[in-house]
């Protein structure tokens, strides 16, 4: 099965998940507030475009400006990328800040078709982008429509924090995503300890860690660690 690679020389985060994701996957990374699903989000495309393929990247958290300096910070040089097109960043952020009720942003999503021609789209975070109208049915249908985009080979990865979903909703999500991590994080004095529990990796390439422990490093970005959560 082909996969598509996000690895960097400076750590072992592709290798310890899975070495790639499958083409056709929808990609599930679930954790509250704090516990970096952002800055996973940030690793994965970077390295995906350091592998040749391109990325849209939805964010309800930063503006363009905010994404850049963000990137930069972690030593994940995006210029080229974005001047190339092989980037196309999204930020969602005015809307999800506006007084107004946006009850049909899951509409606006499957509607906004030129979002998903990239061989990879990320959607951090989905579950702030459609809180207000997340009914069952919906969500259905929004993964309905992710599976008729996978299907043409491409990647799906979004976040999702479970405060801000009903439990139905995110159990749908979650039985559905062909790669499904959570991300927990704990604080053991003056340190911050992250995980990723890989909960289901289908059709990795070579074998997937069950819990990888990380940091984020200024200058670095993503460091892998030997780390737990109990």
């Amino acid at each position: 099965m082909d996969v598509l690679s996000f690895e960097l020389d400076r750590d072992e985060f592709n290798q310890r998940l899975g070495g790639g994701f499958p083409k056709g996957s929808l990609v599930l990374f679930e954790g509250g507030n704090g516990s970096g699903k952002s800055s996973i989000c940030q690793r994965i495309a970077y390295g995906l475009l350091k592998n040749d393929h391109t990325v849209t990247f939805i964010s309800t958290t930063l503006s363009t400006k905010g994404f850049i300096s963000q990137m930069y910070s972690m030593d994940y040089p995006i210029g080229l990328h974005l001047l190339r097109d092989e980037l196309l960043y999204i930020p969602v952020l005015p809307l999800i800040k506006s007084s107004k009720s946006r009850s049909d942003f899951i509409e606006r999503l499957m509607g906004a078709k030129p979002l998903f021609g990239k061989e990879v789209i990320i959607i951090d975070a989905l579950s702030s982008l459609i809180k207000q109208s997340a009914d069952l049915k919906k969500v259905i249908n929004l993964i309905s429509f992710f599976r008729k985009i996978t299907g043409h080979g491409k990647v799906i990865i979004f976040t999702i924090d479970p405060s801000e979903l009903d439990e139905d909703v995110i159990s749908e999500f979650t039985s559905d995503a062909d790669i499904y991590c959570t991300l927990k994080v704990r604080t053991l004095g003056n340190d911050i300890k992250r995980s990723i529990i890989v909960n289901r990796f289908t059709g990795a390439k070579s074998p997937v860690g069950g819990i990888i422990g990380f940091r984020i490093e200024p200058h670095v970005g993503l460091v892998v660690e030997i780390a737990s959560i109990s």
